[in-house]
Order: C-alpha cells, then structure tokens, then sequence
C-alpha cells in the first residue's frame, strides 16, 4: 500500500453548464425541486421540496444553522474617483476588519476609501489575499451595515443586487449574526413548513456556524487530501449537545441541513470530552470519512471540485452523487445557491 493515496480532484468534476446556475430564488421558499437519494439501494427520486416531510419521521432530529448573514459588501470610492468594492470577512478588533477589496490592484497601504453616510476606510495592510481595513466610525461598523451594505451573492450571481436578496438570502430561522454566505440548504425552509414538522414530531435543533471564506476557498491542490480547510468557528448549546447525543443512543435518526451543519456535528464528535459550547470546525471532509453522528442530509447542488461537494461525496459516495448531478443537469434543476436541493437518507 502506498504511503500517501493520492485523490484527484479531477475526480469530482463535472459539467455545469452556464445556464442550470440558479440567478434567482424561487418564487416561494418551499417552491424548490427536491432531489431524493436512498444510499441503501442507489435509487434515485425528484420531487417537490415540500414533500420532504414525507420522508421525516416523529423521533427524528432536524439540526440546522441559524447564523445569520451580515450585510458584508459595501462599495465606495477613492479620492480620484476610482470604485472599490470590500467584502467584511472578519472584525479583528473594533472597527478593524480582515476583508478582500477588489479591485485589489487599484489599491494601496495607507489609501482611504469613501462609503456612504461619511464613512471612511483606510488600508492598514494589504496582503495578496485578505487585507486589513480600520474604519472611520463612532458606532460599531455591524451596527450601520444594514444601512451601507448589502448581502453578500456569490460571484457566479451575474445580475444587479436586489432589495429582495435582503431576506431571500437568509433562512427564516437565522439569528445569531455573523456568516458572510448563508448556509443555502436552509434557504428552503419557510416558518410554516417548519411549523408542520414540529406537529409530526420532528424535533428541531438549531447550532451556529459562521461560513465564511473557509467553506469557500478553493481546492487548487490536484491531491485534494492535501486541500487546508480554513477554521470557522461555531457554536452547539449544552441542551442541544446531549439531546443529540441521547438521540443517537436511542437509534433515532439525525438529519443535518446544509454542509455547515454536518462540519460543526462532526467536528463535536470527534473531540474529546466535548459537551457543548464555543469550537473551530477544522476538519476536512473528503471520500473515506467516517460519519459518526450525522444519518441523513439536506444540501444543495455545489460547485465542482469543491469542499462542499467532496463532503456530499463522502456522504452519499462519489458515483452516486455525481450521476445525480449528471441527472439533475439532464432534468433541469437549478444549481448552487438559489437553485434546488437534494436530500440523502442512509
């Protein structure tokens, strides 16, 4: 046996044409394709999202993200006029923020950019990824981004910003503020079909992950088990902890919505004397995982080649997930953030 197996990325590719990327939500939450994987016997089901509870049972356990999106793209100027777009990544201390500005190539150390309302930003570093940008603020700068910015899309969402993207990126149950990408297998779920789950007898529990660049960063290894997962830190209450701890040990399934979930779930399982509370998921989840807490999952359709779609790789297995995609393409479902969803059951 080799010392080091080697896994190529080119392995999880696909087609994605153009046209199959999703550029608006659909006109309701629960409107959505629903894609159904049985792993136990490959078979392989399209329905409507709100035929999902179908597939829930009373006893089983619904863990889902409730971070919250911040408005974190705000766009300014600089003095000769030049526009500069930044993206809030992190708040290092206050009102000092790690960020990527683009375009980057436009700026300098020690350049200030002009927002609106009087705000102002200088360049304290710039580094070839992230930089580092002190604003000018009396107030805290998270508590005036719902004035300035605006949600943060995806680059492959090619039209205008609308004010509509406010409440359709973020789920229904976001709360505890933080992420800069929402976490899209939630943005199917509306209060009322939340409502009907807990009436069958679906528990629903909520933790916090904040997404950010980590999910999102690029697997340019073509080994992918030498990809670093970046750090993003979450958080499972005490109560919430041994509920799904118990669950577990009475055989009840656990049903983990969106990739964010099944990261913070596993990473918890896996440390030591873990009950609860503040953690960093750092683990990087590829075909080969060993899942110990999550049964089922509720996703979206990602990227190729991408974190997200290795750990729904490792899920479900790599031939299954990718003739689903393969189909999915064929049958017209919509794709990545605003596009349809998939569930997968063991």
């Amino acid at each position: 046996m080799p010392a080091h197996y080697i896994m190529d990325k080119k392995d999880f590719d696909y087609n994605l044409p153009k046209e199959s990327i999703a550029q608006e939500p659909a006109s309701e939450r629960t409107g959505s394709k629903l894609m159904v994987l049985h792993i136990c016997n490959k078979k392989i089901e399209h329905r409507s999202f709100r035929d999902l509870s179908e597939y829930l049972n009373a006893g089983d356990a619904l863990v889902f993200n409730n971070t919250k999106v911040i408005p974190a793209r705000i766009r300014g100027t600089k003095k000769d006029g030049q526009k500069i777009e930044i993206l809030l990544v992190r708040e290092i201390s206050r009102n000092a923020w790690d960020v990527l500005v683009r375009p980057r190539k436009k700026v300098s150390e020690g350049d200030v950019i002009y927002f609106q309302g009087k705000l102002t930003g200088r360049i304290r570093e710039l580094n070839p990824v992230r930089s580092i940008v002190e604003f000018d603020s009396k107030d805290d700068l998270i508590n005036i981004l719902d004035e300035i910015g605006e949600m943060p899309l995806p680059p492959y969402i090619k039209r205008p910003y609308s004010v509509s993207d406010k409440s359709r990126y973020q789920t229904v149950y976001a709360e505890k503020e933080g992420a800069i990408a929402a976490p899209t297998a939630g943005l199917h779920f509306s209060n009322e079909f939340m409502r009907s789950l807990s009436a069958k007898g679906v528990e629903t529990l909520p933790l916090t992950l904040h997404i950010g660049l980590g999910s999102f960063i690029p697997v340019r290894e073509e080994d992918v088990t030498r990809h670093k997962m970046g750090a993003e830190h979450f958080t499972i209450p005490e109560d919430i902890y041994a509920n799904i701890l118990n669950r577990r040990k009475e055989g009840r399934r656990i049903v983990a919505v969106g990739t964010s979930t099944v990261r913070a779930l596993e990473t918890a399982f896996s440390i030591p004397g873990f009950k609860g509370g503040n953690a960093i998921a750092g683990i990087f989840i590829y075909p080969g995982f060993n899942f110990r807490v999550v049964d089922s999952m509720v996703t979206n359709f990602h990227m190729p080649m991408s974190t997200p779609l290795l750990l729904t790789c490792a899920f479900g297995g790599r031939e299954l997930i990718l003739k689903a995609y393969r189909e999915a393409v064929e049958k017209g479902y919509r794709f990545l953030s605003y596009g349809d969803s998939m569930a997968i059951f063991s």
